[in-house]
């Protein structure tokens, strides 16, 4: 394996670090749908063209012998692209629990810090010298994007948090570790931790932006949401390749390893903050699945399970015409606001009865498959708009 000495290969975590880490998770959630929904390219079809485009960008960026702020972070767009894509396949296409993925990236993040440190003998970003370095580097990021992913729609759309509520809450980790490490956390353990959370934060950032005003959004759109986060970072990164503000002055590679004296103290911070962190998951956890059981045994009497249905029939119906008509853009404009009207929905009508809102979420993923298919045939995707008319019809029988 190739372990030749180079230049830091990464940029100082200066605050613009920072600003362009969210503006890339941002384009993340935003690109994603964009290339997904807006341009049909499916799920596994736009995670080939990314995962395609993001190896050849990565095999520039192994070959540069240093820091090169516009590769480095057209690396950091892509990869969030396809962190974000690797999730939502197992999610949307492979019925991979959520729970599940979160444990699993979690699991993946931690072999990877494990290897990577008996390897090297640190994890730190300040001493990516080497080829075997930066393979792990990278390694680490694609984990904390795709964890990022998992972890923030389980509290969003799993535990029916809302993206805002969601996006609160990590903001409020962010802050929490900021103030631990001003207390004296490890620097590393520190870094970690907030790149992870800040892909969540970046994914609320996007849906409130992206999302209609009557789903609680400013209504710019997933395309023009994307197109303005990436002006946003080419601007910072024009600015710091001008003025090299981030860039690492050291000339010589100088390879940072954890002392002999400091190292029981970060292991046991590395176990002090997992313990925490594995308390607040599976207590909060807990807490808000009871909370859901409760909502829903309150409404388990109720005529109508999951309340006022009428705006899904009215969009299920208009695109039921459209399909009619054989005005295929039209059906799947009308089923994309079917589908972001229901996933807005979502916090307040899961808890309502969980049970009823799984089989009308998938029926209504059965049609968005059926008219997203890369050759759709409009005459079969009537059969699943119909189903899902006469389930939103056998819930709320007003509608009828």
């Amino acid at each position: 394996m190739n372990t030749k000495n180079m230049l830091n290969k990464v940029p100082q975590v200066t605050i613009f670090f920072w600003i362009i880490k969210v503006l890339c998770t941002t384009i993340g959630e935003t690109a994603s749908d964009f290339l997904n929904v807006n341009l049909n390219f499916g799920l596994y079809g736009t995670s080939v063209v990314m995962g395609v485009i993001l190896a050849v960008v990565l095999f520039f960026q192994f070959r540069a012998k240093k820091y090169i702020p516009g590769l480095y972070w057209l690396s950091v767009v892509l990869i969030s692209v396809f962190g974000t894509l690797i999730t939502d396949i197992l999610t949307d296409n492979l019925d991979f629990p959520l729970e599940a993925s979160t444990i699993l990236f979690s699991a993946a993040l931690a072999a990877t810090f494990a290897i990577w440190y008996s390897q090297e003998g640190t994890i730190s970003i300040h001493s990516i010298y080497t080829t075997r370095r930066e393979a792990f580097y990278w390694l680490a990021i694609l984990f904390t994007f795709a964890l990022g992913t998992a972890a923030g729609d389980l509290m969003a759309e799993g535990l029916s948090l809302g993206y805002l509520v969601t996006g609160l809450i990590v903001l409020a980790m962010i802050v929490t570790v900021i103030v631990a490490w001003r207390l004296g956390l490890d620097e590393n353990l520190s870094f970690w931790i907030a790149y992870i959370l800040t892909r969540p934060l970046g994914a609320s950032i996007g849906d409130y932006l992206s999302q209609d005003p009557s789903n609680g959004g400013l209504g710019l759109g997933a395309a023009l949401t994307s197109a303005i986060f990436l002006v946003a970072i080419l601007a910072v990164v024009t600015y710091l390749t001008v003025t090299k503000y981030d860039f690492d002055a050291t000339s010589e590679p100088v390879m940072v390893e954890a002392k002999s004296g400091q190292a029981p103290l970060i292991w046991r911070q590395v176990v002090g903050v997992v313990m925490v962190l594995l308390v607040l998951s599976v207590g909060g956890y807990y807490w808000r699945s009871t909370q859901l059981s409760m909502i829903e045994t309150a409404h388990a009497s109720s005529v109508t399970p999951l309340g006022d249905l009428s705006n899904f029939r009215q969009i299920t119906t208009d695109t039921q015409n459209f399909v009619q008509a054989n005005d295929l853009a039209g059906a799947r404009t009308r089923i994309t606001d079917l589908e972001t009207a229901w996933d807005n929905a979502q916090p307040t009508l899961k808890p309502m009865n969980p049970a009823k809102w799984s089989t009308m979420d998938g029926d209504i993923d059965g049609a968005l498959k059926c008219l997203r298919a890369s050759q759709p045939h409009l005459t079969e995707c009537a059969t699943p708009l119909q189903t899902l008319l006469n389930e939103i019809d056998s819930l709320d029988p007003q509608n009828g």
